[in-house]
């Protein structure tokens, strides 16, 4: 069992800290609600800091899972950050969805100050964080992440090393770009077949065991039905990480059409007051 710190207690990473101290771990959180880390404290144990920096000391893993770029490098770099405070060899582990560069950029400083970092960004949305069977892509140095997955597991049920530095956030990005023209189809389905005046129950039944069968289908497909759309991952937050896997495309010259398109399709939905609704909601649009 590791001494680890958990930066950042929202939707994912509160019940990620949680398993981290069900599985044994000495877990110290940090949240800039400081209220939501002393109710963290109150219902699993640990201890909680008031500054990153704080919660980073005498660890041996500093874990964070934050909202963007900027929010990774207020708790990593900025005043009061975690890297003042981490010793040399601990490792941090970043599971916010963020961009290669940052990663490249806060491993170059963490390299500096004699400890790893490693990118590791999550899927699965919040019931899989919940549950404690998230998917975790990393990118780092190989003998920085065997000694962190033991602990990532306590909150997956599948992690990997993907390659050098950033190719984490890159393979969050491709997961990105798988969902949204996947959903963007399931919507258009559904509605079709609503137009169709099919039994969309017994539509969804049938061809979830065929080759067009997906989670979101089996997970998704009646709610979307039902028009509900308040379930985990937010309209904003795909609209963030969308807006990452498009300028990674325009630095790299990928074509990536039909995910520009989707991501306008959220502003659509965004501009209907969804900003909150699960991502499911594409089909709002389709049945104004």
């Amino acid at each position: 069992m590791a001494k680890v710190a958990f930066l950042g207690l929202g939707v994912m990473g509160y019940p990620m800290a949680r398993h981290l101290a069900a599985k044994g771990h000495e877990v110290t959180v940090y949240n800039r609600t400081a209220e939501k880390a002393d109710k963290w404290v109150s219902e699993n144990g640990g201890r909680a800091a008031r500054t990153p920096r704080e919660a980073a000391q005498g660890q041996e893993i500093v874990f964070a899972c934050v909202g963007n770029d900027d929010d990774l490098r207020q708790v990593t770099i900025g005043e009061d950050g975690a890297f003042h405070g981490m010793d040399k060899g601990a490792i941090f582990v970043d599971h916010t969805t963020a961009s290669a560069e940052v990663a490249r950029e806060l491993y170059a400083a963490a390299k500096t100050k004699g400890f790893a970092f490693v990118d590791a960004p999550v899927s699965g949305g919040q019931a899989g964080a919940e549950n404690g069977v998230l998917t975790v892509m990393c990118g780092g140095d190989a003998d920085a992440y065997a000694k962190a997955e033991p602990a990532i597991m306590s909150f997956a049920r599948a992690c990997r090393l993907m390659g050098e530095t950033g190719a984490g956030q890159l393979t969050k990005m491709i997961n990105q770009i798988c969902i949204a023209g996947l959903v963007q189809g399931l919507a258009e389905g559904i509605h079709f077949g609503k137009r169709a005046g099919l039994d969309i129950e017994a539509v969804l039944d049938v061809i979830s065991k065929g080759a067009a069968g997906s989670w979101q289908m089996e997970n998704r497909g009646k709610t979307m039905n039902q028009g509900k759309f308040d379930f985990g991952f937010a309209v904003d937050w795909m609209r963030k990480d969308l807006s990452i896997v498009l300028n990674e495309a325009r630095k790299s010259g990928a074509s990536v059409p039909v995910t520009a398109l989707v991501d306008q399709f959220y502003a659509d939905i965004q501009k209907m007051g969804g900003n909150r609704w699960d991502t499911s909601s594409l089909i709002a649009r389709l049945e104004k």
